[in-house]
């Protein structure tokens, strides 16, 4: 097997379109080579805990509700073309998301890493829920199958909160600016939301080389 480490944040658009057209390419590989580990990197590591206000925060960030349209403009295209059905509109506040990482951390201990990571995505682009709120976490936690009371227990302390903002500055000084970033057997970055096509193409090389060799 190839370990495929991902490095991403549940509020990142293009983090959810890349997933979406990775696992279109594994659906047409069932045989890929491929274990995936998911891990942490926050786009507002200095965001209060409590979140704020979407659109204050789009405004913000890209000068005003123009500048915020024009930017997710191509986020809604490519989220369309991927066949997602994000509602951005939807979204009423921009969470901190430390504590979404911890739950897929503790998901992944549980061998419920990816699903975490879906339920996830789809509750904050598909039906504006704050994934920042402890109730929402717990909530899709015993969704993925986990046990929401010690999840919840869990939030309410401090439990690998160092840990991950620690793994999260290890990606920043790998060179890790953005995200998704795909990194291949270790050795191999692949950024962005890559379409399913190269997905293909990287799984038939790897089974060409181990093949060969």
């Amino acid at each position: 097997m190839v370990k495929l480490d991902i490095i991403s944040d549940p509020i990142c658009p293009w983090c959810y379109i890349g997933k979406t057209h990775l696992f279109k390419a594994l659906e047409t590989h069932p045989d890929h080579p491929f274990t995936i580990e998911w891990h942490p990197f926050q786009l507002n590591p200095d965001m209060r805990m409590d979140g704020m206000d979407r659109r204050e925060y789009l405004e913000h960030k890209f000068g005003g509700k123009d500048g915020a349209i024009k930017a997710y403009a191509p986020v809604v295209q490519a989220g369309e073309d991927a066949g997602l059905k994000m509602k951005l509109g939807d979204i009423k506040r921009t969470p901190n998301t430390l504590n979404a990482h911890r739950l897929i951390h503790w998901a992944g201990i549980e061998g419920r890493q990816t699903a975490m990571v879906h339920n996830l995505f789809q509750a904050y682009f598909e039906q504006g829920r704050d994934i920042g709120d402890i109730d929402v976490l717990a909530d899709l936690a015993d969704a993925a199958e986990m046990d929401a009371s010690v999840i919840r227990k869990l939030l309410d302390s401090d439990a690998d909160l160092q840990d991950i903002r620690d793994r999260d500055a290890h990606s920043r000084q790998m060179g890790v600016n953005s995200v998704p970033t795909f990194i291949v057997a270790g050795k191999h970055a692949v950024p962005g939301a890559q379409p399913p096509e190269l997905w293909s193409k990287v799984i038939q090389d790897i089974k060409d080389q181990v093949a060969a060799e």
